[in-house]
């Protein structure tokens, strides 16, 4: 049997607003208390009260009665036992940018703690040695593959005509070889050949020697690194090919494998010795390659009739982001930043003309066709019918009642001709805003908060009335976002802009191909290969 994790009590969340301070409690006892006047003990006993309830409505909290995301709820608060299958292994704790050591550290004294090389116990007062920098130290010798693998194909790279003088081939002299390499890729099987094929293809490389003194060379094509891909030029002299680079994105990505799983896996199912920084080097050329296509994806996004947006929090080097997804039918569309408006008016602006689905985040506001979730707003509702105050219970009925009978009317309508529902549910809309008008003058913090977001998104929120064909809730954004949140939280996020853009990119090319119904690896690799041999990418692949 595995070991239990030991679990604990979830800590209350610092924005919980007490009317006593710890220092304060910290000085009321019994005897305090009964030294205390009649009308001293109320006023002390109120306050007392409010903080109680407070906390327990905090610990009731849970996605399915306020804003809190689904992965948010800790394992044992589902009342479910979790074993930990990797009991005694290191937390993955890689990036999905940043390039990893693919050293060693057998140059570092393997001695005791506290013990030096010869075995003498090292002074207390010794000064601990500065920590080694990641990488291979400048200057260090290299290192060549050690593994072999047996060429299976050849693929000559022939001089078609002189360069100078611009003469045929066939009109000069023989051709020689001056420079070759190796790449290693993969071969999908179809048919009856199913499975995955290693192949290990030699590109030679050719020189010609024309009449006109000339030597012309046949040469790989090689990209330069510019702007946020600096070090990371385009090549066709790699060792890892196209196919076998979008095989290791579907394994960080799709599988959410940390790199040295990654290598492991290779290792023992295809028998290939990859070194981390190699894995690392094709994440990110692959991401680089497929930088133009986010040019088509933006196109989609703003064509579109539908847009689901919703952001969620990401971490850059441990600095505080925001994973941001544009969801329509047939795109998806990821970004890392800022949580600030200007996200929004950088890709949409003025030029989007569609309907937006979204939360209650005041950034969407200025969209003139929006949309509000009604999924928030009935998780809010509960939350109130669940709490200890009289008030915030009676609104929270309400709402949840008024906005269930919305709901029913709605799904009835989208089986009719759709009409416009506004003229039938006039007279309770107006009782349910006067409704919000005086629970916005309510003591009750929560109570307050609901009504306000009410009356500040009313126009967005019962829009859906008068078009009962668009969606109630913004699931299709929440759903796109799930896996990447689960690969947040074994990854801890990206450590450079580099690696946020290349995370980016590649969760925006792979899920935009799943809506399609399309394999996204074979595309990858068609997008790695063109690009490496400076050509445009190829269109993204039509919905199925």
């Amino acid at each position: 049997m595995g070991n239990k994790r030991k679990c604990r009590r979830p800590q209350l969340s610092a924005q919980i607003r007490m009317l006593l301070k710890n220092h304060s409690l910290g000085q009321i006892d019994e005897p305090y208390m009964r030294s205390l006047s009649h009308e001293d003990l109320i006023k002390l006993s109120t306050k007392l009260l409010n903080d109680l309830k407070e906390a327990r409505e905090q610990l009731n909290q849970g996605p399915s009665n306020s804003s809190r995301p689904p992965s948010s709820q800790a394992p044992w608060e589902s009342g479910e036992e979790v074993e930990d299958e990797d009991e005694g292994e290191p937390s993955s704790s890689e990036s999905l940018s940043d390039e990893q050591d693919s050293g060693s550290d057998e140059d570092e004294a393997q001695t005791p703690s506290g013990q030096a090389e010869d075995g003498v116990a090292a002074s207390n007062t010794q000064e601990p040695a500065a920590k080694r920098k990641a990488g291979k130290p400048k200057g260090s010798p290299g290192y060549g593959r050690t593994q072999q693998v047996a060429i299976t194909h050849t693929v000559d790279h022939r001089v078609d005509r002189c360069e100078i003088c611009e003469r045929e081939a066939h009109e000069c002299a023989e051709q020689r070889a001056w420079t070759a390499y190796a790449s290693l890729d993969i071969e999908v099987g179809e048919g009856e050949g199913l499975g995955l094929r290693v192949t290990n293809t030699k590109h030679i490389f050719y020189e010609m020697s024309c009449d006109c003194g000339h030597t012309s060379r046949q040469c790989a094509h090689r990209g330069e690194a510019d702007g946020l891909w600096e070090g990371i030029g385009l090549s066709e002299w790699r060792l890892v090919g196209p196919m076998l680079c979008a095989l290791i994105i579907a394994l960080t990505y799709r599988a959410r494998m940390s790199r040295a799983r990654v290598q492991e896996f290779l290792r023992d199912w295809l028998g290939l010795e990859l070194s981390v920084g190699t894995l690392q080097r094709c994440i990110e050329e692959s991401a680089r390659s497929a930088a133009p296509v986010e040019d088509q994806l933006v196109a989609e996004v703003l064509n579109s009739e539908l847009l689901h947006a919703d952001e969620t929090p990401h971490k850059e080097h441990g600095q505080a982001r925001w994973l941001w997804v544009f969801v329509s039918a047939t795109t998806v569309l990821f970004y890392v930043g800022y949580r600030t408006k200007e996200i929004i008016d950088n890709l949409l602006g003025e030029v989007y003309g569609g309907w937006l689905m979204s939360d209650g985040y005041t950034a969407y506001r200025a969209m003139a066709k929006r949309l509000r979730c009604w999924a928030h707003l009935l998780r809010k509702a509960k939350g109130l019918e669940e709490s200890l105050n009289r008030e915030g219970r009676r609104f929270g009925k309400e709402t949840t009642a008024f906005l269930k009978t919305l709901m029913k009317a709605i799904h009835r309508a989208r089986e009719g001709p759709g009409e416009d529902l506004t003229p039938l549910f006039q007279e309770p809309l107006d009782q349910f805003r006067a409704a919000c008008e005086r629970a916005r003058g309510s003591s009750h913090e929560k109570t307050h908060a609901l009504a306000v977001e009410f009356l500040n998104d009313w126009e967005a929120i019962f829009r859906v009335l008068a078009h009962p064909h668009l969606p109630l809730t913004n699931n299709e954004a929440e759903r796109a976002l799930r896996h990447w949140v689960i690969q947040r939280r074994i990854s801890y996020g990206t450590r450079t802009p580099q690696g946020s853009r290349a995370f980016a990119l590649l969760a925006s090319i792979i899920d935009t191909c799943r809506k399609r119904k399309a394999s996204p690896w074979g595309y990858l690799a068609e997008v790695i290969d063109r690009a490496r041999r400076g050509e445009e990418v190829p269109v993204l692949p039509a919905a199925g």
